[in-house]
């Protein structure tokens, strides 16, 4: 009863902090670890100590897929290169600096000890990136450090494990790096196995809520293989997560997609503010431990300072270099679109673009060669069977490269973003869970678990709590072009120009008047009228019209996801355009049944 009472009582208290904390201009994170340090140092309240297993293997993996599952792939692909800079080379130079600051500081720890420590505080954590998304900052910073977050906890326990490792025993670069390749790639395959399974077998599962269902054990039908074969259990979730996302508007229905989201968004606040509440639950138990066992608060203090500060230099360093890069590449933004304006205007004269032009200089043959590239894979794929489809290729290519000059130009990152980049790389439950992965033998084991959670709990209050006002202050709150009107008015307008084409060759099945009633309503004339079942007729003519209703729905979903594959539109306009099919769909099918 006692186990009930307390759970009962955390999920009351996970409501209304995630009520009352936006009230007061607080992020609900923050409060829950405050709350957490308040109720463990009460007298009545016995030490807390979390198994690290139930953290890694039991909360993260449905965390870390809700979230890669609503990651927009558009962006993500277009920030690949940046999210792989800070997710491994970015750790793993933390993990390194950091331990060498560590046995500075207490003299008597191993250097594999002080890199183990570097691992374990170097990595972002992906549930603070609640505190980010609720500060309203652009959404290309928030996949930035979202993308992150969900891929450099690979490099950290890569690391940690290989620091463990080495511990009285020789362990080559080589042998990490190879730990690391098997860790990522044997990690990727199986999550984009599972993923692709995910949507086929719902795709075949009638009951929504049976298919729904599924969804809750795929984290884990992803995690425990590649753990148990020596790989990257999160990345594989994170995997079959970016597949389901990707692959779901096509394979599920709109009831199951919107079912789906509100389930997970429930489990999300739950496992989210369970984990920050379990943050602070911990810190007073692992600081009486400290003390029994003969350690100094000040040392760890000073441990997490100093970690704290080095992390936050050398992010800004890496930060720094990476804005100054994108600088550098936008600059060359109109020489690269006058190029593949060239190319767009050859393939509209049905000349497809070959290697090895004289009239080329170095650089254009590169991108014409990165082209070529991509419509081959995209060939083999199945895409371009005759010469009219490897035109449509080639611009659907040169199309998605345009869409991405114009992304990265309105989305730049300037000294501004740069700033909130740097703020916004908080520690969280992923470093208090890997610091008690440390063998119980382990030479100042106590003093470095404290000192991971310090830092945790600090970069989460003092970071995490000035983020919001930080970036308010820059100037980088409200500024979305999800709600541009322009561009809302332009994606409608796509989606109508497709349903009206499958109208004018598709639907001969159906009376003209019915298809006059769908075009208008897609030209938003007049209110469309819904029938009344007043008469076998009626009935009739209404179920006609709702299956035509639901084709034209089909075929603007077919458009939208073409159009997400090109980028032309922000991912959050298509993403509420696509809620708003579903919703219609929805409306359809409840009034049908």
């Amino acid at each position: 009863m006692e186990f009930e009472l307390i759970a009962i009582a955390a999920v009351l208290l996970v409501v209304a902090v995630s009520v009352l904390a936006p009230r007061v201009g607080v992020a609900a994170p923050l409060v829950l670890v405050v709350l957490g340090l308040g109720i463990a140092s009460l007298p009545i309240v016995d030490s807390i100590a979390i198994p690290p297993e139930l953290i890694l293997g039991g909360i993260l993996p449905p965390l870390l897929y809700s979230a890669a599952v609503n990651t927009p792939s558009m962006e993500f692909r277009r920030d690949f290169r940046l999210i792989s800079l800070f997710s491994v080379v970015l750790v793993a130079v933390s993990a390194v600096v950091i331990g060498l600051l560590a046995c500075a500081l207490v003299p008597s720890l191993p250097l594999g000890i002080g890199i183990a420590l570097g691992a374990i505080i170097s990595p972002t954590d992906a549930v603070a990136t609640a505190v980010i998304r609720q500060a309203g900052i652009s959404q290309r910073i928030v996949t930035v450090i979202e993308g992150e977050s969900m891929l450099n906890d690979a490099t950290a326990l890569v690391l940690l494990r290989s620091a463990v490792a080495a511990i009285g025993v020789s362990v080559t670069l080589w042998q990490v790096a190879l730990d690391f390749l098997w860790a990522v790639a044997a990690a990727a395959l199986i999550g984009y196995i599972v993923g692709r399974l995910n949507l086929a077998v719902r795709a075949r599962v009638v009951p929504v809520t049976s298919s729904v269902t599924i969804s809750l054990v795929v984290p884990f039908l992803a995690y425990i293989p590649a753990e148990e074969l020596g790989a990257s259990g999160l990345v594989a979730v994170v995997t079959a997560g970016l597949v389901t996302g990707y692959g779901s508007p096509r394979k599920l229905g709109a009831e199951e997609r919107i079912t789906e989201r509100s389930l997970w968004r429930t489990i999300e606040l739950l496992l989210e503010s369970a984990v920050f509440l379990l943050v602070g639950l911990e810190a007073p138990a692992l600081a009486e431990d400290l003390v029994e066992q003969g350690g100094g608060l000040g040392l760890a203090l000073m441990v997490a300072v100093g970690a704290t500060t080095v992390a936050i230099l050398l992010r800004s360093l890496f930060v720094a270099g990476s804005v100054a890069w994108l600088a550098r590449r936008n600059r060359r933004t109109p020489t690269v679109r006058k190029h593949l304006t060239e190319i767009q205007e050859r393939l509209a004269d049905g000349e497809v673009p070959q290697l090895g032009s004289p009239e080329r200089s170095g650089r254009k043959e590169r991108r014409v060669r990165r082209l070529v590239r991509a419509a081959e894979a995209s060939a083999r794929g199945g895409a371009a069977r005759s010469e009219e489809a490897r035109l449509g290729t080639w611009q659907r290519m040169v199309n998605q490269r345009l869409a991405d000059l114009d992304y990265l130009a309105a989305e730049a990152f300037g000294w501004r973003e740069g700033v909130v980049l740097v703020w916004a790389g908080m520690r969280g439950a992923v470093t208090v869970a890997a610091a008690q992965t440390l063998p119980s033998g382990t030479q100042h084991r106590s003093l470095l678990v404290l000192a991971a959670a310090l830092v945790a709990v600090g970069t989460l209050l003092v970071q995490g709590g000035t983020l919001g006002w930080l970036a308010k202050r820059l100037g980088l709150t409200g500024h979305s072009l999800d709600s541009d009107p322009v561009l809302w008015a332009g994606l409608q307008r796509e989606l109508n120009r497709a349903a009206m084409a499958r109208l004018s060759g598709e639907l001969d099945e159906y009376p003209p008047d019915l298809v006059e009633k769908a075009r208008e309503r897609l030209r938003l004339l007049t209110p469309v009228e819904d029938f009344r079942p007043d008469s076998p007729a009626n009935q009739a003519s209404m179920a006609k019209y709702r299956r035509l209703r639901l084709k034209l729905i089909a075929a603007q979903r077919d458009e939208l996801m073409a159009i997400r594959d090109l980028g032309t539109y922000p991912s959050g306009m298509l993403d509420a355009a696509l809620a708003q099919l579903d919703a219609d769909q929805i409306g359809i099918e409840l009034r049908s049944a």
